[in-house]
């Protein structure tokens, strides 16, 4: 796949938006702390980015005795002239302020149409958590130095001309993690080595070397063959049928995709041996997944589904789910997106809501395709789902003679699903009766059920658990779930339990963030063991729909935003696409009542496009969070409360 180059990298490129003291003060928020693989990573990125863009075709990693580590390349190098309104050298500013980079200016003359450097807190990060870091840019003729101790420069910049023998281009950093922020300061050489192979693996022709000092060993990378190769070589079941391996990017002309969006992958399907999973956003290991995976499993799934319906092979009584096709998938997939969106700084799970769409409409017509040319292997892959969904049911069934007797009523307003599998059902706790109505009419009825609540939920903090049924909603929830009011020290018997996800859906607004304390405290104080075996989620819906005209050959389209940072990009993003200010119309949703059955479907319960955030403890112990919630939902408690709302008030913004 030709990438679009695009033609300006230089000062003018790097946008700047400020500060770095954060990072030192709580570094769980840009970085993961169990060890600095991750920092490294960030440097590491921008060397994967600038070979992405075709710049360069050598990576070189080395681990000094000195437990520094350096990464080299021969891409464009750092541009370290003076930044146009910041008036100080770029390079400085891309390795001292947050959210500095290249990355940023994405579009036409942009230095950068595909990367995984989304964020720009990469390497100031880096730097912030280094007790030394040495930044050598070689560029234009001239070589570049700049030396930094935790953050701030130690040693300016200083240029010199490049002498007879030197690169003639590319960056060379290297760094000295501070060991007091890691809970270990040993690098794992064996994901290090698995990231660098991946690298290689997703840049046909890049060379990747890893040099330790230590063991002076040396390891180089070089896949001219890509995921086909690699995949071959990590798998060790036998194949049913041979690889699926393809690729698909949108051209300048595409209707909903800027042009290089896309995916290649490589699937292969096994009887058995653990399945080889990895999936990647413009070079950026997702070890999460994310919407991106949901698209090829979305793509594999209705391209199976078609051949077998062709065909007439599925039993009667057998009802075939995206799981049953994906239970023997490996694969590897690699996605270009414009402007990805990931789950935390940690980049581990791309959000982008249209990357279902991209990944799923490239793969589906080459598997058809595919399937319908070679019909032998179709029939085999058809035969291994059907008997992934036959020993599903049969295990499904089990389950439901053992608790076949003595079950309680389930409440009337509750709209059940069809399936009985806990780990497909869920169950949503929804806010007033209209959006109930909403949710029974757009839900899956497979495995959706929904629960409508009337009105604010009781404060249950201080309530006695045998008090607890004298409220009809708390009485409805519990045999809903099926499971009894217990305490944190008690062993409930969870195998009545009959969702596997007890979802809270709620309005994104003041009342609906009540709505949603008053359940997390009923499930905390009543049925502590359902969030402890990650039974319990919180759904958000989103605040925003934008409505977008046509331009050019893209026809008009729906976007939604959580909040109003997501409000903005999808704005920037429209505005980067040629849309006229204001040209765009922005709705804000009061509450879920609003949304008629596809909105809620498509924003809130399809499970390849929601956000539905687990209910966990967090960093506080059990104690401490009984001790946190008694001061907000106690009934003798005002005094607290208030000087909770004192102490952080500033760090509340409030949307009434």
């Amino acid at each position: 796949m030709a990438v679009k180059l695009t033609p300006e990298y230089s000062e003018n490129s790097i946008r700047v938006l400020k500060g770095l003291e954060p990072v030192k003060q709580r570094p769980g928020m840009y970085t993961r702390t169990d060890n600095p693989l991750h920092i490294i990573q960030e440097v590491l990125d921008n060397s994967a980015d600038e070979a992405l863009a075709g710049h360069g075709k050598k990576i070189r990693v080395t681990l000094h005795l000195d437990s520094s580590v350096s990464v080299e390349d021969d891409g464009r190098g750092i541009p370290f002239g003076m930044h146009p309104e910041e008036k100080a050298p770029v390079v400085e500013l891309v390795f001292t302020r947050l959210h500095a980079g290249g990355k940023f200016d994405k579009g036409k003359g942009g230095a950068y149409s595909f990367s995984g450097g989304l964020h720009g807190v990469g390497v100031s990060v880096t730097n912030a958590l280094s007790t030394r870091l040495e930044v050598v840019s070689y560029r234009e003729g001239k070589v570049a130095r700049l030396v930094f101790s935790g953050g701030d420069v130690i040693e300016p910049l200083e240029i010199r001309p490049a002498q007879d023998g030197e690169r003639r281009s590319g960056t060379v950093v290297r760094a000295w993690p501070d060991t007091k922020y890691f809970e270990s300061p040993v690098l794992p050489l064996a994901e290090l080595t698995h990231l660098l192979r991946s690298k290689a693996v997703l840049m046909p022709g890049v060379t990747v070397t890893l040099i330790n000092e230590k063991t002076k060993d040396t390891q180089v990378w070089l896949y001219k063959g890509g995921l086909h190769d690699y995949l071959m070589q990590t798998l060790n079941g036998e194949l049913v049928i041979p690889m699926f391996e393809n690729e698909g990017f949108a051209d300048g002309a595409h209707e909903s995709f800027a042009e290089g969006e896309g995916a290649g992958w490589c699937v292969a399907f096994t009887e058995d041996g653990q399945p080889v999973r990895e999936s990647y956003v413009n070079l950026i290991p997702t070890s999460a997944g994310g919407t991106h995976e949901s698209g090829l499993r979305d793509g594999l799934f209705t391209a199976v589904k078609s051949f077998i319906d062709l065909h007439s092979l599925l039993p009667k009584g057998v009802k075939l789910l995206p799981e049953d096709v994906f239970a023997r998938a490996s694969y590897v997939l690699s996605a270009k997106v414009l402007d990805p969106q990931f789950q935390g700084q940690i980049k581990e799970r791309l959000n982008s809501r249209d990357a279902v769409r991209l990944v799923s409409s490239f793969v589906r017509p080459t598997l058809e395709l595919w399937l319908n040319q070679h019909v032998d292997y179709g029939k085999k892959l058809a035969e291994l789902a059907i008997r992934a969904a036959q020993t599903r049911q049969k295990a499904g069934q089990k389950v439901e003679k053992r608790k076949g007797s003595g079950v309680a009523v389930l409440p009337g307003k509750l709209t059940d699903c069809e399936s009985k599998d806990l780990a497909h059902n869920e169950v949503f706790l929804v806010e007033g009766d209209s959006a109930g109505g909403s949710a029974k009419m757009g839900r899956d009825k497979e495995s959706q059920a929904i629960l409508p609540l009337r009105g604010k939920v009781l404060n249950t903090w201080e309530v006695e658990r045998d008090r607890l049924f004298a409220n009809t909603e708390i009485h409805d929830i519990a045999v809903a779930i099926g499971v009894d009011p217990h305490g944190p020290l008690d062993s409930p018997d969870l195998s009545g339990l009959r969702y596997g996800k007890i979802c809270i859906l709620s309005d994104a607004d003041v009342d609906g963030s009540h709505i949603q304390v008053l359940l997390l405290t009923l499930f905390f104080r009543h049925f502590p063991k359902l969030i402890e075996t990650g039974h319990v989620f919180v759904a958000r819906p989103p605040l925003f729909r934008v409505d977008a005209p046509a331009r050019g050959k893209k026809p008009a389209s729906k976007a939604y935003a959580l909040d109003d940072g997501e409000l903005k990009a999808i704005l920037d993003k429209l505005r980067k696409e040629g849309v006229k200010e204001n040209a765009w119309t922005i709705s804000r949703f009061k509450g879920l009542g609003e949304m008629n059955a596809g909105q809620l479907w498509e924003t809130t319960l399809n499970p390849d496009t929601r956000r539905l955030l687990p209910v966990q403890l967090g960093n506080q112990s059990f104690l401490q969070t009984e001790e946190l919630i008694t001061k907000l939902m106690g009934k003798g408690e005002a005094a607290s409360r208030r000087e909770l709302m004192e102490l952080h008030g500033d760090a509340v913004d409030i949307d009434v």
